[in-house]
């Protein structure tokens, strides 16, 4: 065993990952991220006292987000990136350190390991492999499925608290808990009890960032409207922007403007055409493409630039890896990497701009348009027209179909469960999941689409916002009294923190595939299921029969 990862749905085997990633990553790069997220513990641990003690270190809170961030599922797949995010970390713990001790603050107390380590960048594939730092450091199966189900939903936590602070949007005390949690994980007196509790606290400060970052959306684009996106393509020389950060797709459109050159989205960028500021621009030309997992042959056929914003990535064939720009938390060796913006200015894609002139058009492979926009702003504008067609019973039931898409064969399962889905069913959905039935032809009820696609992974708070409220119209008691069953896919750690976010919000019954986590031991799968009827899928038509009998 030269690694050890079971973070995502493609765990090897179900359980783990332990010679290289199933996602493409290298055991160095499975060992180094491991030994970023336990440098970041010890970040935690005397920036906790840091804040206690009126000590301001901003520096912390970027080091945190952007360190989980890098190490979520498909992000960075360079051990170099990797290297120099452990170094920023050691000398942000180091400040830390000095000020405390500046300020006669620093306890006198034995710190753990991951706030005293030192090394050098030579030494850090050496230190990531000794046997305290990985996931397998916790021996006991039960408490290192709590810590590590705690960790993954701060990895979700930190990506969406990146995009809002890249909009100006920031909430200390999501800060303050991501610390919090992170050192619970290294703390050995807490009890499997105290940790279950610990990972409903994660689900709150869920709710609380993806509430964060929709108002850094919307106050910043606008509110989704209802949108036509066009799946086809025109005749110009053309970028194609993956992943998940709108302050980069902003900037992206601002600097093609007059160039000639089209910008398209792919996978989860998809929802960027339903804010109504992105719509005054004209080059901004549609959607190409469908999720992450087929980008090897729609960015062959694209014939222009990519840029990854966040995570999804998949290791780039040879054939179009010197069209492949990575910025942000994501990483890949030999790759031309746009740096961040500096304080006040923004991401320069000059060179990106400059290399689509000479590339040409993307290679049209489908036609048509498919219809998203459904965030709670726009579904309340709706909102007699829903409640008088439940009321009616032209809706029975809505189905929660969110979270993300994969590339095993058993997803074919979501597709078949949609085509198979009784006509008075809508889907709510949100995430790339959406990609297996978005471009279905399922019809609408009384002019309600059948699929109401809310937008990205984190828009998958709008769909809670829209339970909670058809909730309060129908004086329900029990927001699992409304006729709506949650069916979600999951693929990485962005889907844990929605999974802990629902949980939290009191929503039982909910259905995660196409399996069960890897990283839930025996028993604390049984107190999901004990607790809150979590469970597994089984054929679309025996799944249809028990939800909508």
């Amino acid at each position: 065993m030269s690694m050890f990862c079971f973070q995502c749905q493609e765990a090897a085997g179900g359980k783990g990952c332990n010679k290289i990633g199933v996602c493409g990553k290298t055991d160095d790069v499975a060992n180094l991220q491991d030994l970023l997220i336990f440098t970041l513990k010890g970040v935690s641990e005397y920036n906790q006292q840091a804040r206690a003690a009126g000590i301001n270190t901003p520096k912390a809170d970027y080091v945190l987000l952007d360190g989980l961030f890098a190490t979520i599922t498909n992000a960075n797949f360079d051990p170099e990136a990797i290297k120099t995010k452990i170094e920023g970390a050691l000398v942000a713990r180091d400040e830390i350190k000095a000020a405390l001790e500046a300020a006669g603050k620093l306890e006198g107390k034995a710190y753990h390991e991951s706030a005293v380590w030192t090394g050098v960048r030579a030494d850090f594939e050496a230190k990531s492999i000794e046997p305290q730092v990985g996931v397998l450091a916790t021996e006991n199966e039960d408490v290192r499925s709590l810590r590590e189900l705690i960790v993954y939903g701060l990895k979700g936590m930190a990506a969406y608290a990146e995009h809002a602070a890249n909009l100006g949007h920031k909430d200390e005390t999501i800060y303050t808990f991501i610390e919090k949690a992170l050192l619970a994980t290294i703390n050995d007196q807490l009890s499997a009890d105290e940790l279950v509790a610990l990972t409903l606290e994660t689900g709150k400060f869920g709710v609380n960032v993806m509430a964060l970052l929709d108002s850094a959306h919307t106050s910043t684009y606008g509110n989704p409207e209802i949108t036509e996106v066009n799946i086809g393509v025109r005749n110009n020389p053309a970028i194609l922007i993956s992943g998940h950060d709108l302050k980069d797709m902003e900037e992206l459109l601002a600097q093609t403007d007059g160039t000639g050159v089209d910008v398209y989205t792919h996978s989860e960028m998809l929802p960027a055409h339903y804010y109504p500021a992105f719509k005054k621009y004209t080059h901004f030309a549609g959607n190409y493409g469908n999720a992450w997992w087929k980008q090897k042959e729609e960015f062959e056929s694209f014939n222009g630039p990519v840029v990854f914003t966040t995570n999804c990535i998949v290791p780039p064939l040879a054939s179009y890896s010197d069209r492949v720009s990575p910025t942000g938390s994501t990483g890949l060796t030999g790759f031309k990497y746009i740096p961040n913006r500096v304080e006040g200015g923004t991401k320069d894609f000059s060179e990106v701009i400059e290399h689509a002139k000479r590339l040409p058009s993307p290679t049209e492979i489908e036609t048509g348009t498919i219809v998203g926009g459904f965030a709670h702003n726009q579904v309340f504008a709706l909102a007699d027209k829903v409640v008088d067609a439940v009321k009616s019973g032209a809706i029975r039931k809505f189905v929660v179909m969110a979270g993300c898409d994969g590339r095993q064969k058993t997803r074919e399962y979501y597709t078949d469960f949609a085509e198979k889905l009784p006509k008075d069913i809508v889907i709510l959905t949100a995430g790339c999941a959406k990609y297996r039935y978005n471009k279905l032809q399922l019809g609408d009820i009384g002019g309600i689409p059948r699929v109401l696609d809310a937008g990205q992974c984190n828009d998958s708070y709008s769909l809670a916002v829209i339970a909670l409220k058809l909730k309060e119209i129908f004086e329900l008691e029990d927001i699992n009294d409304l006729p709506i069953v949650f069916n979600i896919a999951w693929y990485e750690q962005k889907a844990a923190i929605v999974l802990l976010s629902l949980l939290y919000l009191g929503v039982k019954n909910i259905h995660l595939g196409p399996t069960l986590p890897g990283f839930l031991s025996e028993n604390v799968a049984k107190v999901l299921i004990d607790a809150f009827g979590l469970a597994g899928i089984s054929t679309a038509d025996e799944d249809i029969a028990k939800f909508f009998s």
